[in-house]
């Protein structure tokens, strides 16, 4: 019995994996406003009906990739702001991951970038409680730099949103150099860079 079940419950999950899987393709070409129940049952190839046996709605669809999307990301923020190293050293280390990151799933990054400021209401909701952890996160790895020393809660999470959007704002110009002439991608990391060492800057003599 507890076999039949386990091979249910798989089945359930790769069909679900599935609808996620299609509506991110179907989204590389439309927003997800516009994303239409049955354009994503029949790339998957179930009837209509199934699909809310997983999902309430497209827009509960919408929250399950932005966990899919952003969930994994959490281990590579920590990692961009890590107190290893000198500053010249992490930027780099930030620029080149985020890259990669782009390059890895560049569907991903491109469904967050639309829909963050989207017209479905609870996918923006859900994308700013991520980046809302990742700010916290961000803040806890800053709190260990002994630069931190003195600095206030508020101002530490402050310089954490700011390296928050600006890897958001390096990862949309990363995407956009994936299509772009050669020569693109190193424009943009040259621009990232001069950018987080703007923020390194500051962050040096903020306290001054």
């Amino acid at each position: 019995m507890s076999h039949t079940l386990g091979v249910r419950q798989a089945q359930k999950q790769k069909t679900r994996q599935a609808f996620l899987d299609a509506a991110l393709v179907l989204l590389e070409e439309q927003s997800l406003s516009s994303l239409g129940l049955r354009e994503v049952t029949r790339a998957v190839g179930v009837a209509p009906t199934a699909f809310y046996r997983h999902f309430r709605s497209t827009a509960d669809l919408g929250v399950a990739l932005v966990d899919e999307a952003l969930g994994s990301l959490h281990p590579m923020v920590r990692t961009t702001v890590s107190t290893a190293g000198d500053s010249e050293e992490r930027i780099t280390r930030a620029v080149e991951l985020i890259a990669r990151h782009v390059d890895t799933y560049p569907a991903h990054v491109r469904f967050i970038a639309r829909e963050r400021h989207g017209g479905v209401q609870s996918v923006r909701e859900a994308i700013r409680a991520q980046l809302a952890r990742f700010a916290e996160e961000v803040k806890a790895e800053l709190a260990k730099d002994p630069q931190a020393e003195g600095w206030s809660d508020d101002d530490l999470l402050m310089l954490a949103h700011l390296y928050v959007d600006q890897m958001l704002i390096t990862a949309s110009l990363f995407l956009e150099a994936l299509e772009s002439p050669a020569g693109e991608r190193e424009r943009v990391a040259q621009l990232a860079t001069r950018q987080l060492r703007l923020i390194t800057i500051g962050r040096r003599h903020w306290r001054d």
